[in-house]
């Protein structure tokens, strides 16, 4: 029971951090391979401003934000200009390839190759609850995630921008003709995911440690939460991420925790 407890933890850890991804490719098609880089960035961001002497759970917010800046960054300075000269979707596949092996590397230069901790996540002792033992930080991180994929939904569903977002991914040439300003939504979506993004790093962080390679870490599972849930939807992402998290822990009472990405894989295939 615990263990199927955590796998629901990580699964909602990976769909925080799989939406985003699932939601560029809905509203661009390009299939980004740096949308992990973005996953580490807002872990580092956190540990940073928490090891300066913010308190962590102030620095969420904080970091959440700067994940929106560097989505919207992205964007702006790479992903619009080479949509303005027509490059080809594999192109900028193979650029996201490419940008993520780059900026994963300067991670490892700034930030050091060995895993470092939160101060919120020393001291943790693990209670029951019910048939389950859990720490209180886990209870924490599956409430702040269910609470960010139940304001993204109804974002999604009940705003202006999410209709806009929806038209968008469904028809970007009729959502133009529309008067629906496609680059600026774009923009919005390259935003929101730096943001869900970097709160998948953060509480992924937080329930081990950061690396330089946190997102990398993730990228498989990610990718394969939304293949499997569809590519390009939003809400098949949150459930293939649920399934793909609880398969990857509970393969854990049966094969040894070193081969739980290739479970990942497997459910993939």
């Amino acid at each position: 029971a615990t263990t199927m407890i955590k796998g629901l933890r990580l699964g909602l850890i990976i769909a925080v951090a799989a939406v985003g991804l699932s939601l560029v490719y809905g509203v661009t098609g390009l299939v980004n391979f740096a949308h992990a880089e973005l996953v580490t960035a807002g872990a580092i961001a956190a540990y940073v401003l928490n090891s300066i002497g913010i308190p962590f759970w102030l620095t969420l917010p904080l970091a959440v934000a700067i994940g929106a800046s560097l989505g919207f960054a992205n964007d702006r300075l790479l992903w619009r200009p080479l949509r303005a000269r027509s490059v080809p979707l594999l192109s900028m596949m193979v650029v996201s390839i490419g940008l993520s092996i780059v900026v994963r590397n300067l991670f490892q230069v700034a930030f050091g190759p060995n895993g470092r901790r939160y101060t919120a996540a020393s001291g943790q002792v693990e209670r029951h609850f019910g048939p389950f033992r859990l720490t209180p930080n886990d209870l924490i991180i599956m409430a702040i995630c269910v609470i960010a994929l139940g304001l993204m939904t109804l974002m999604l569903r009940k705003t202006r921008v999410g209709t806009a977002i929806r038209a968008v991914a469904d028809n970007p040439d009729l959502a133009e003709s529309s008067g629906i300003d496609v680059d600026r939504v774009i923009s919005v979506v390259w935003a929101l995911s730096g943001s869900l993004a970097a709160l998948g790093g953060i509480l992924y962080g937080l329930t081990l440690n950061v690396k330089f390679d946190t997102g990398f870490i993730l990228l498989l599972s990610m990718f394969a939460a939304v293949v499997l849930g569809g590519l390009g939807n939003a809400y098949g992402a949150i459930v293939g991420a649920i399934i793909i998290g609880v398969v990857q822990e509970t393969s854990g009472l049966f094969v040894d925790t070193a081969y739980k990405f290739v479970v990942a894989l497997v459910v993939l295939i």
